[in-house]
């Protein structure tokens, strides 16, 4: 038997046929397309679906169930989508909808979720009892794994770690919060520091490599500086460290799970941020003579979103 993992993205939707072990067998591609009905969205994920397996010589009978991953909030036991806002969706009965198309037993998830589940099967947390997935990108998102099976709470939201307050009276969140962990633990978060020090700290390398253009400044650009020795991106690095040590302290005291993966545009840093983050935790930590979840960089990549969502059906 072969699973079929789609992963929703907002440019494109990646379909995979993978095997019980999460290996992608074949793949197939559409475009996602925001100016459609998301009857029509629906219709066209599952006619990729039917045009993969036909194009490698899959059989429909072959397939044990298809898993989907969005960019936003879904509940896996109703199947619906309350809100994708990549997609333009609202309380769409994504299930229902999929299963006019192809009568198989199909299931959905938040993307962050599903590429969680992905590492647990087939990543760096495969073989733990639990794991927690941070992916740390545009914005910062989350994936639970408890005993093998994917957490997103009754409401869909259990894994929401990108809105966990931690500021009060901190900075506007896209949400309509204030101090949303994400404000300060994102992509978007170091660029936003990296842009307010230029103000003062001109002469900084980062000013170098973005050509005098702070609209060009990246997190790239500044953990590539820190790394050199520039004292500014040092010093935006370290409060950045600083936030998500913070952040992961949280995690660690309201769930305790045996390991912390780090995802997302922000880990590609490697071992420069992951050491960092190491050294940095124990600072926060309650319990200090005891064990507490180690903190790894995901392994799958770009992949983890098919296979995670394959993995929902297991």
């Amino acid at each position: 038997m072969v699973y079929i993992g789609i992963d929703v993205g907002g440019t494109g939707i990646q379909v995979g046929v993978v095997d019980e072990g999460g290996h992608i067998l074949h793949r197939g591609a559409i475009v996602t397309r925001t100016d459609i009905p998301y009857q029509d969205q629906i219709k066209a994920m599952a006619d990729c679906v039917l045009n993969t397996l036909a194009q490698n010589g899959v059989s429909l009978a072959e397939v044990k169930s298809i898993g989907v991953g969005v960019p936003g909030i879904a509940i896996p036991r109703t199947g619906v989508v309350p809100f994708c806002n990549n997609l333009g969706w609202h309380d769409v009965p994504f299930i229902d909808e999929f299963r006019k198309h192809i009568d198989k037993p199909v299931f959905v998830d938040n993307d962050a979720t599903v590429a969680g589940l992905a590492e647990y099967v087939a990543g760096v947390s495969a073989g733990t009892d639990s794991s927690v997935f941070i992916t740390l990108g545009t914005g910062v998102g989350g994936g639970i794994i408890i005993h093998g099976k994917a957490w997103s709470g009754f409401h869909g939201v259990g894994s929401e770690i990108g809105h966990i307050t931690m500021d009060l009276d901190g900075e506007s969140c896209n949400c309509g919060n204030r101090g949303c962990l994400e404000r300060y633990c994102s992509a978007t978060a170091i660029i936003n520091m990296a842009r307010k020090a230029m103000a003062d700290h001109p002469e900084s390398s980062i000013m170098a490599l973005c050509g005098g253009d702070v609209s060009r400044i990246n997190a790239k650009m500044v953990f590539d500086a820190a790394r050199e020795g520039d004292a500014t991106a040092g010093a935006i690095f370290q409060r950045y460290v600083s936030y998500l040590a913070q952040a992961i302290n949280t995690i660690i005291c309201f769930l305790d799970p045996e390991i912390i993966v780090l995802g997302g545009g922000v880990s590609k840093a490697g071992d420069f941020l992951l050491d960092a983050v190491r050294r940095e935790l124990p600072r926060y930590i309650l319990f200090k003579s005891m064990p507490y979840a180690r903190i790894e960089l995901a392994q799958l990549g770009p992949d983890a979103g098919i296979i995670g969502a394959a993995m929902l059906g297991q």
